[in-house]
This record gives C-alpha cells, structure tokens and sequence, in this order.
C-alpha cells in the first residue's frame, strides 16, 4: 500500500512539475511577444510622430509660401496701379503743355515769347532785352504789354501757380542800384510779378526768384548766347499732391 501511495505522490509531484514548467514556458512566450508588440507599437509611434512633423513643416512652408506670394501679388497691384496713375498724370501733363502752347501760338509765332519743357517743368520765357532798357528793371511800353497778354493767358488755367524767374548774362553788373546781376534779375522779377498782379493774377498764385547768370540756356561766348540767357521766365508750378506716391511722401514730411 505505501508502494501504491509514494507512486501516486510521485506521479502527481511530476505532473506538477511538468505542469509548471509549461505555464512558465507559456507566460515568457506571451511577455515576449507583448514586448514584441510594445516595441513594433512604439517604432509605429516614432514613425507617426516624424510623419506629423513633417506634415507640419509642410504646412508651415506653405502657409509661408502662400503669404509670401500673397505679399508679392499685393506689391505687383501697387506697383500697377502707380504706374497707371504716372501714365495718368503723363497724359495730363502733355494736355496741359499742348493746351499752354496753344494759347501762347501768337506771341510764339512773333517769337516775343517760348513755351518749353525745361526739368520737367513747362516755362514761359520773355527774352529780357525786349521787356527792359539795358541794366534796368523798369518795364518797357512794350514788355508791358506783353506781360499783360500772357497774364491774361495764364490766370485763366484753373488750379495753376507760377515762379517769375529773373536770369542774367555772365556780364557783370556792379552799379548804386545793383550790387551784382542777382540783384539786377531779382529786381526784374519782382517788376514782373507786381505787373502780373496788377494784371488780375491773384497774388497767391505768383512768386518771385532770382537766378543772376547760374542757369544759363546758351553758352555765354556769343552775343546770340548772352541775349537767350537774358529772360524772364515764368515758371508753371507743378502740383505735387497729384503725383503717385504723394500721400505716402507727405506722411513721412508730417512725421518729421
């Protein structure tokens, strides 16, 4: 009987035995491929997390790109739209010369007076030897009229102002009355202007300056040269406010 009784313990203890061996054996085989799991989800993870970044520096990059496309679209429409409004004030400008020369056609014709483009500026120029006795600032009977003709012309443009410009010869002048030439043409100007004045040119519409001989048109080593550099000319004053980019210049000017 204790032969039959230690077999079975025997057999039981080695089924055991047995029986634990494969639970173990079991349990390591399935943490190893949780593991196995748990890493391939993690490389998994990794692969994501560099595709999303990715992802988003793709859309960084193209947001940026768009910005910048947007930016460089908004820099083409204004500078379009600057060089219509030059194109613009081109035409006008034009307008106005062949407007301006077709007024003056009679007295340009008698060659009592030229019309130019001169820096961009339109001038009227009356040569001053037939305005003024030689070294004077007094009006002529003739220079007189002549200024009350192109008064009348010029006050009738809408919107204008002008600078009556006195220019001289390089042939010095040194009297009582005029120290130099640029008080000589300064003193020619202002006879202009107060003429156009009395002419009805509103006074807040003329001004006066003096060039003496620095603006020459003609080299002064002719006689023909001399008399073209002797002139009065009245300058029309360009109106800057209608020029593109004005309203940006003038806030940096308020600025200052």
């Amino acid at each position: 009987m204790k032969l039959y009784t230690s077999a079975v313990v025997a057999g039981l203890t080695l089924s055991l035995g047995l029986s634990g061996c494969v639970s173990k054996s079991k349990y390591k085989s399935e943490v190893e491929a949780l593991n196995a799991e748990i890493s391939k989800s993690k490389e998994q993870n990794q692969a994501l997390t560099g595709e999303k970044t990715q992802l988003e520096e793709k859309l960084i990059a193209t947001a940026k790109d768009r910005g910048q496309l947007k930016t460089s679209l908004d820099e083409m429409k204004k500078a379009m739209e600057e060089m219509r409004q030059r194109q613009a004030e081109q035409r006008k400008r034009l307008q106005e010369f062949e407007d301006l020369t077709k007024r003056f056609k009679k007295l340009t014709d008698a060659g009592a007076i030229t019309v130019n483009i001169i820096d961009g500026k339109m001038v009227v120029s009356l040569g001053s030897d037939v305005l003024f006795p030689s070294g004077s600032a007094k009006l002529s009977a003739a220079g007189l009229e002549a200024i009350k003709e192109v008064t009348t012309q010029l006050k009738s443009i809408e919107g204008k102002t002008y600078q009556v410009e006195g220019h001289t010869d390089n042939v010095p002048i040194a009297t009582a009355v005029f120290p130099s030439n640029w008080e000589l043409a300064s003193a020619r100007a202002l006879t202009v202007t107060r003429a156009m004045i009395d002419g009805g040119m509103p006074a807040v519409r003329v001004s006066a300056a003096s060039f003496g001989d620095t603006h020459p048109v003609q080299p002064n080593d002719t006689t023909e040269g001399k008399a073209k550099n002797r002139r009065i000319a009245i300058v029309v004053v360009p109106d800057l406010s209608t020029m593109p980019g004005y309203d940006e210049l003038n806030k940096v000017g308020a600025g200052n």
